[in-house]
């Protein structure tokens, strides 16, 4: 029967590979990629002739029988685009198949997005929850973060470029002003760590158009420290009345004194209000 070798591929730089990946590559009878064009420029460059077959998101079920029918004949490699298959990758359900199966399921180690940036962000990283791509709509984005709030440990979590403003300004609201490292294409040519708070973050980006693919690292909740933000400065109106244009210019300076631009600030204080963000502007613009 045959092995299925959990290969880790490089994040960025091709030879972050290890030595024993490039053996496994060479010596299976097939490879399962989640992209195989991806993978055959890797394959390629260390010139590996193993077929490849594709392995990813919208076909991992149908796939399942061919890979256990390969098994059967020998030893299959499982490679994600980037980093280990099964973290945030296909391979979840291949692995419990190959195990109930029978099948020996062994891991490759090697490069890892999270622990890179989290070993490089100079937060703490003896303890830390890695949570994977944050949702993609807001609502349950912020449900999430409300579940990690009160944690002390390290977050790490991975975001598209396209999203990751508003996840800095759903983490500045729920989490608050943390401290955070936002990593962008580790490990290749224009590798950048940028460190600071995530109001700082959320203004550089805000201005600065997102290229490239993010992983973030959040501080944990201070312990004993006060959960999420300032209350005393950013909690919502006790009454069931509409804020004022005075609370709003308030929240809005505070924002402001932290560096944030008037797109980011209104649509932060149009969430945490429950108002239009054109209504929020026009009291920016009075400022």
């Amino acid at each position: 029967m045959g092995i299925l070798f959990l290969v880790a591929t490089p994040i960025g730089n091709l030879e972050d590979i290890t030595m024993r990946a490039l053996r496994v590559l060479r010596e299976v009878r097939l490879i399962a990629a989640e992209d195989t064009r991806h993978t055959q420029r890797l394959l390629s460059h260390y010139e590996i002739t193993t077929r490849c077959i594709s392995y990813h998101e919208h076909n991992k079920l149908a796939r399942l029988d061919a890979i256990l029918a390969a098994l059967g004949e020998g030893d299959v490699a499982l490679v994600s685009d980037a980093g280990t298959p099964g973290v945030s990758d296909p391979g979840y359900e291949l692995v419990c198949a190959c195990i109930s199966a029978g099948f020996v399921v062994s891991p490759v180690p090697g490069p890892s997005a999270p622990v890179a940036a989290l070993t490089a962000s100079g937060l703490p990283s003896d303890r830390f929850v890695f949570v994977g791509f944050l949702p993609r709509h807001g609502g349950e984005r912020r449900a999430l973060l409300e579940d990690l709030a009160d944690l002390t440990l390290s977050l790490v979590c991975f975001e598209a470029p396209h999203r990751l403003v508003d996840a800095l300004g759903d983490i500045l609201e729920v989490l608050g002003d943390r401290q955070i490292v936002v990593a962008k294409d580790l490990t290749k040519r224009f590798e950048d760590l940028r460190r600071g708070t995530v109001s700082v973050a959320l203004a550089h980006f805000s201005a600065h158009e997102p290229r490239g693919e993010y992983t973030l690292v959040i501080a944990g909740q201070p312990p004993g420290g006060e959960r999420k933000r300032d209350r005393r400065r950013l909690s919502a109106p006790t009454l069931n009345e509409p804020p004022s244009e005075a609370e709003i210019a308030r929240r809005l300076c505070i924002l402001r004194d932290q560096g944030l631009g008037g797109s980011a600030a209104a649509r932060a204080v149009a969430r945490e209000l429950g108002l239009q963000k054109s209504v929020v502007y026009e009291v920016w613009l009075s400022l």
